[in-house]
C-alpha cells in the first residue's frame, strides 16, 4: 500500500514537471490588504510620527507656502538698487503676508547679472537686499525679523547670460526660521500659528490687523 502511494506521488510530481507553470496570482505575492491600498494608507500616522519626533520641519512648510502665496522676487534696473513701483508693489504683498506670522524670521538675498566685476556685483547685490529690507521695515515689519544676507552677486543667475539680464538683477525673500529656535514642533509654535489663523478667519479684517500688530509689538 505504501509503495502504491509513493508511486502515485512520484507520477504526479513528474507530470507536474512536464507542464508549463501558469502565472501565480499577484494576491499571493503581496501583503494582505495591499490590493485595496491606493498608496495613501498610513500617511496620517506617518505624518503624526514625523511631527512628534521632530522630523517634519515646519520652517520648510512655511517657506513653501510663502513662495506659493506671494511673489518672492523683485527685479532692478541695470546697475541700480532703487526700488521701482513694481518692486514696491511686490514688497507690499510680502509685508502683508509676513505680518500674519510674527513668529517667523526672513532673509533677503541680493543678486546681479554678469556685467561687472565679482567684487562690485557682490556689493551691488548686498545694496539691493538692504533696500528690500529697509522697505519692508517701513511697512511695519520689525527689523529683528529681517536679514539682508551677504549677496550671491552674479554667482547664481536665474537666466544664464553674460549680458544685461533683468531677471538676474533681483532679490529673493525667503522664510529662514522662527524668532526663538526650537528643535522640534513640540513647543507648539506652529500650532499657535495655525490656531491663530483659524480664529482670525472668523473676525473682520480690521480686528485681524490690530491683533497681528499687538503680537508683533510683544515679540
Amino acid at each position: 500500500m505504501h509503495k502504491l502511494i509513493a508511486g502515485l506521488g512520484l507520477t504526479l510530481a513528474l507530470g507536474a514537471c512536464g507542464q508549463t507553470a501558469g502565472p501565480v496570482p499577484n494576491s499571493f505575492l503581496r501583503e494582505a490588504g495591499s490590493q485595496v491600498d491606493t498608496g495613501l494608507f498610513g500617511d496620517a500616522t506617518m505624518n503624526n510620527t514625523m511631527i512628534m519626533n521632530g522630523e517634519k520641519d515646519y520652517v520648510v512648510s512655511l517657506a513653501n507656502r510663502f513662495a506659493q502665496e506671494v511673489p518672492s522676487t523683485i527685479t532692478f534696473a541695470f546697475d541700480s538698487a532703487q526700488l521701482d513701483g513694481a518692486a514696491q508693489a511686490v514688497l507690499d504683498r510680502q509685508a502683508d503676508w509676513i505680518r500674519q506670522f510674527p513668529e517667523i524670521r526672513f532673509r533677503v538675498y541680493g543678486h546681479t547679472d554678469a556685467v561687472g566685476s565679482t567684487a562690485y556685483n557682490r556689493n551691488l547685490g548686498q545694496r539691493r537686499a538692504n533696500a528690500a529690507v529697509a522697505y519692508l521695515a517701513t511697512r511695519g515689519i520689525s527689523r529683528r525679523r529681517l536679514e539682508a544676507v551677504v549677496s550671491y552677486g552674479e554667482t547664481q543667475p536665474l537666466i544664464v547670460s553674460q549680458g544685461r539680464e533683468r531677471r538676474n538683477r533681483r532679490t529673493v525673500t525667503e522664510v529662514s526660521g522662527f524668532l526663538k529656535r526650537h528643535p522640534t514642533v513640540l513647543d507648539g509654535k506652529y500650532a499657535q500659528v495655525v490656531y491663530r489663523e483659524y480664529v482670525a478667519s472668523a473676525k473682520p479684517a480690521s480686528d485681524v490687523a490690530s491683533t497681528n500688530a499687538a503680537l508683533e509689538a510683544i515679540q
